[in-house]
């Protein structure tokens, strides 16, 4: 099953179009996220909702908004002027939730001292991270519940043998 979830931050107002025969809504925005690692440039996305949903996402995000989106994730393949195809990620929205702005983003720790220092730069914008990776261990094997321990092994007791019934038949067949 394709089911991707993302955390993002709106770079680009959701655009609200209509379908050729204008009954269902298409809500168009990009969103931007952080790469794997510090380095890494932060990635863009399409993302795309349909319907009831196109028209709460044109009414209620806008740009700069960090959303958890969840949905498909699927390609798209487009002809690029210079001649050749290009592959893009599109995203179709199924559910979005806003976050807020101390929802599991971080930005650099001001001390008192650093907050009275008059500056006319504004503060660099929060970047989402990623929770540290838990440890896992493996689990115990299983192990049956001990039984209670068997008595030692003891003979039984010699019987002789029943007497069989006599054959009176001589045709052994």
């Amino acid at each position: 099953m394709n089911n991707f979830i993302l955390m993002a931050e709106i770079v680009k107002d959701p655009e609200l179009r209509y379908t050729p025969d204008g009954q269902t809504a298409i809500a168009e925005l990009v969103v931007q996220f952080p790469g794997l690692r510090d380095n890494d440039p932060m990635e863009t996305i399409k993302a795309v909702g349909w319907g009831n949903l196109a028209q709460s996402i044109q009414a209620q995000y806008h740009q700069g908004d960090r959303v958890v989106l969840e949905g498909r994730l699927g390609m798209n393949t487009v002809e690029r002027p210079e001649g050749f195809k290009e592959k893009l990620a599109e995203m179709t929205i199924q559910r979005i939730y806003p976050l807020g702005a101390d929802t599991l983003l971080t930005t650099s720790i001001q001390t008192g001292s650093d907050t009275s220092s008059s500056s006319s730069a504004p503060p660099p914008a929060p970047r989402p991270v990623a929770a540290p990776p838990v440890a896992h261990t493996a689990p115990a094997p299983y192990a049956p519940p001990a039984a209670p321990p068997a008595p030692a092994y003891q003979p039984p007791a010699y019987q002789p043998p029943a007497d069989p019934e006599p054959n009176y038949d001589d045709i052994p067949f």
